[in-house]
């Protein structure tokens, strides 16, 4: 069992370092809100600091999962930041979705005090925190990922480690590019079948025994025909996500029109005030027409 830190107990962190604690890690946490740290403690035990410095202190594994390149930089190396307090020899294991460049940095910075760093973005939305069945995406040093893998195997059902620092990044890019042309389709197709006055439900079940079944056909339809989009990643996380992978294209000279154009028609949802809304609120522009 490892002792370890949570930085950051956002919808994603706070049910992760639930699943460490319950499978006997010692887990500290900490959380820019003091009272969702003392809730977090309330419900599994462990221990909270105040401050990420306080946290990582003679821990074995610090993990991080804030907001974006700006909030990593400041709790890993800011002034009260992690990197005042790791041991040396110890790993910090980032869950940001965030750079490939702030990626590297870290990984640069933190190794001059013999600090190794894997950059470990994760897909499968807030269910999947929940229920512990994650996809980590990791980039870093073989040795590295082996010492993680058995204490991250407490909330993820498939951790694979893609290449040197920052290829989980971007490999989280992949993930969002895919997800956005995927959901943008199915609400397409489902407006379609509405303006077609077919059995929308109906026609999902036919179809998705086939070759255009996806998991957001599958997890996201009902509630897309029924116009509820309370259900995951909030569509101003998505158009974060967007904007690092467009940022990437630019620089590795790949060519992203379809992301891209959904990044735009993301910005139409926050316009229709859906920034809270999630990503399957492509429907909802589309459904806009008939008013």
């Amino acid at each position: 069992m490892a002792k370890v830190a949570f930085i950051g107990l956002g919808v994603m962190g706070y049910p992760m370092a639930g699943f460490l604690q319950e499978n006997g890690h010692q887990v500290t946490v900490y959380n820019r809100t003091t009272a969702k740290a003392e809730k977090w403690v309330a419900q599994y035990g462990g221990e909270f600091a105040s401050t990420p410095k306080q946290a990582a202190a003679e821990q074995d594994i610090v993990f991080t999962c804030v907001g974006n390149d700006d909030d990593l930089r400041q709790v890993v190396i800011g002034e009260h930041g992690v990197a005042q307090s790791m041991k040396s020899g110890s790993i910090l294991v980032d869950h940001t979705t965030a750079s490939a460049d702030v990626a590297r940095e870290l990984a640069t910075k933190l190794a001059k005090n013999n600090i190794r760093f894997l950059d470990a973005p994760v897909s499968g939305g807030q269910a999947g925190a929940e229920n512990g069945v994650l996809t980590v995406m990791m980039g870093g040093k073989q040795k590295d990922f082996d010492q993680v893998k058995p204490v991250i195997d407490a909330y993820s059902r498939c951790a694979e480690l893609l290449g040197e620092v920052g290829s989980g990044q971007l490999t989280k890019m992949v993930n969002q590019i895919c997800i956005a042309g995927v959901v943008q389709g199915l609400a397409e197709g489902l407006h379609f079948a509405r303006s077609a006055g077919l059995d929308g439900p109906k026609v999902v079940e036919v179809i998705s025994k086939g070759a255009a079944q996806s998991w957001q056909m599958e997890n996201r339809y009902q509630t897309m025909w029924e116009g509820e989009y309370d259900f995951g990643f909030a569509i101003d996380w998505m158009r974060k996500d967007l904007g690092i992978a467009l940022e990437e294209a630019r620089r590795n000279g790949s060519h992203l029109p379809v992301a891209a154009l959904v990044d735009q028609f993301y910005s139409e949802v926050q316009a229709m005030k859906g920034n809270r809304w999630d990503t399957s609120s492509l429907m909802a522009r589309l459904e806009k027409t008939r008013s």
